[in-house]
This record gives C-alpha cells, structure tokens and sequence, in this order.
C-alpha cells in the first residue's frame, strides 16, 4: 500500500515521463516494422512491461536500459496468449499489427482497468473493410486475411482511439490507400504517425479528423523519442493545486496542455507555460472548477477528470462533471466521500460540493486514474492516508511515490 501523511508541502521540479498512452501503439508498431527499433523517453510501468512480454512471445527480442528501448522485431508467432492479453486494457491494439505483418492473429479479449464496456466492434468492422476475416469463438478472436489487406474508406461512429491506431497499424502495409473519417485526434495519434512515416510509412492527418494512409511494401525499423505523459503533467499539477504548492514541470509540450489548463487557472492557480516548461503556483484555497465535461480531443480527457474531481473536492463553492467516454469512470468518487469529500452521482453526472479539508482514511486504488486521484487527495489530507491496489497506479505512473517524496511530501510504499 502507499502511505500518505498529510498535509504535504511541495516544492521543486519534475521531469515528465514519456507517455504511456502513446508508448503502447509505438511497441505494437514495433511488430510491422523490420530490423532494430530504438524508442527513447520509454516510462517503466507495469503495462510497458506486459507489452514486452507480448513482443518476446511474438518472437521479438527486447532489450531496455536507462529509459532508452532497443526492439528486433522478427516475430515468429501471430497468436497472444491470454494471460499476456488480459494485462491491459490496451493490448487489443496489437491486433491490427500482428495480423498485417504475419497475415493472422489469434487474441482473446483484453483486460485491464474496469472501465464499463469497451467494445471492439470499431476495431473488427473496420478490419473487415480492410480485407480482414473475423471469426469468435469462446472469447477468443481469430482475424485472418487470406487475401491480404487492401485500402478502403472507413467512418468511425465514434472517434475511437484505439480504433483508430489498430486502423493505421493495419492500413500501413495494406494495398491501395486507406481513409479514415472521424478518426480521433490525440496528440498520442500523431506520435505513432510520426514514427510510422520515419519507418517508411505514408500516413497523412494524423490529429486531424481525417486521415489518408498509402499502403507500403514494407516498413523498416527507426528512432523515435516518445512525447511527454500529458496525463502524468496533469497529475502533478493537480498535485500542487492542492496542497497550495509552487512546481515546474520540465519536458512538457504545453500544446498538448491546452486542454486542462482552464480548470486550475478557474481554482485561482497561477499557470505559465514556456518553451517545454510549465509552472504552477497554487493558492492557499482553491476555488470550485465550475463544470468538467469530457470529450475526445481536443475536449477535456477523462483521464484526466478523476484527479480534477480531487482539485474540486477541497475547492470552495460546486464543481458540477459529465463523463461522456467512461460509464464507470467515478470508482475514486466513492473513495474520496471515504475521505470526507461531498460527491452526489447521478448517471454520468456527478456534483461536488468542496469542503474546508479532507480527512485520511483507508482507500482503495479500483483503477489507474482512481488511485492518482486518491493519492492526489491523500497528500492535502489531514493525517494518514492508506491506499491499497497500487497495482493499478504502477501500470500508468513511473516512481509516483519517490517522485512526490523528493518534492516534499511525505509518502512511502510499504508492504501490508
């Protein structure tokens, strides 16, 4: 468990990790493209870890030092056995990837955070229009293309990001030209684009909401330096916002920032972004954020809305959220009223009425971006704060817990 005594004071800088959300795709991208891949700024999370694993059972041989990953990528196998697929919620973006380099894949559904349903109907009908045969048994999905994948107009229902990235994955090698229409517009997306074309790929808008791929022969394997975790910035700020703290985030692209700012210029902090550097200088109380509603980008992230939620539990005033991605993404409003927080929830709606202080209190970590809101929370808290299922935390967040305690707070990670 991590314990958090609180109230904490921080102060200092934080280099931001390379992002997880967009580390994934890169090492599924990994597969279709020949010969050595370098990936620099890689984070060492739990979820990157069963990536590897992926990869090695593939058939690829991986090697990590320093924040700097080297990928051989000849696989050998198409099919990922459960218990790698069940690591995260994520692993379904190897789909696309594995069945364009090795003409099938065989998968099982995957697992990770309980989110509410996260279904993959996107991924199978666009692979379909590819070319792609998708057959289900018992759980299990085997996707083949006995004709090998051809270029086809796709529109999304739903600018679905994992959709989207399985789409580019499979499109790259494909014959003829690919578009995609509604396709999501994460800055993540634009990371694996970026490092496709420098393998030879030929995607174009990608960011946008369409996006043009050319099939090619082949990819071959490149460098690529991971962008920063903007989710991970998020956290840190929110971080200081409640503990009435000054931070500089360094490594940072405050383009991608842009979102998440007004909240805590609305709190009453001060933010200033400049250059790869942004710094945060909170008051001694915060202020209500007035209404959260998140949206795909360039909309307000849900990952990051559950540590906002902790922000506005100690603001003074309301702070009304709509969760439009995520049925079940209020896991840590449950935690938080344990701390002494007034959250009501009604569907997708949940109204926070800030209170003067929280109190400590044995919480629960129920997913990733609930354990970052409850430790979030803990470090404002008064006296101890225990949170259990930090498994979930070390899938997302790369030393959270030293992190923290070099800017002050005082924070540890302890056997039960």
């Amino acid at each position: 468990m991590i314990v958090i005594d609180g109230p904490a004071s921080l102060s200092g800088e934080i280099t931001v990790q390379g992002a997880k959300n967009s580390t994934l795709p890169l090492l599924a991208a990994a597969v279709l493209c020949r010969g050595e891949n370098i990936f620099h700024n890689c984070p060492h999370l739990s979820d990157v870890d069963t990536a590897l694993g992926i990869l090695t059972h593939l058939g690829c041989c991986c090697s990590q030092k320093d924040g700097d990953l080297v990928i051989r990528s000849d696989p050998t196998q198409s099919e990922i056995p459960p218990q790698l697929m069940h690591g995260m919620r994520s692993s379904i973006v190897f789909l696309g990837a594995v069945l364009a380099r090795m003409g099938e894949a065989k998968i099982c559904f995957p697992g990770g955070c309980e989110l509410g349903p996260r279904p993959i109907d996107l991924h199978l009908s666009a692979l379909e229009k590819l070319g792609a045969v998708v057959q289900e048994s018992r759980g299990c999905l085997t996707v083949q293309a006995p004709h090998g994948l051809s270029g086809a107009y796709i529109a999304l229902s739903f600018p679905s990001v994992g959709a989207t990235e399985n789409i580019m994955l499979a499109a790259c090698t494909a014959q003829g030209t690919t578009v995609i229409s509604n396709a999501a517009r994460e800055p993540e997306i634009a990371d694996l684009a970026a490092y496709l074309n420098r393998c030879g790929g030929r995607i174009y808008g990608a960011g946008e909401g369409c996006i043009i791929i050319d099939g090619v022969e082949k990819l071959t394997g490149s460098e690529h330096r991971i962008m920063p975790d903007r989710i991970a910035a998020v956290t840190y700020m929110a971080a200081a916002a409640v503990t009435g703290s000054s931070l500089t985030l360094l490594d940072v692209d405050n383009g991608h920032m842009m979102p998440m700012l007004a909240p805590f210029e609305e709190s009453g902090c001060m933010v200033r972004p400049h250059g790869h550097s942004l710094n945060i200088m909170a008051p001694p109380h915060l202020r209500a954020v007035k209404h959260i509603r998140t949206m795909p980008y360039p909309g307000f992230p849900t990952d990051a809305q559950p540590v906002i939620m902790s922000m506005a539990a100690v603001g003074e005033g309301t702070s009304i959220f709509v969760e439009n991605i995520f049925e079940n993404r209020y896991s840590h409003a449950e935690e938080l009223c344990r701390m002494g927080a007034r959250i009501k929830l009604e569907g997708k709606v949940a109204v926070v009425e800030g209170v003067p202080a929280l109190q400590g209190a044995p919480v629960q970590a129920r997913d990733l971006r609930c354990g970052a809101a409850l430790v979030v929370a803990g470090l404002c808290a008064q006296g101890r704060t225990q949170i259990t299922g930090t498994r979930h935390i070390r899938r997302g967040y790369e030393h959270l817990v030293q992190t923290l305690a070099d800017l002050g707070a005082r924070i540890q990670e302890v056997s039960r």
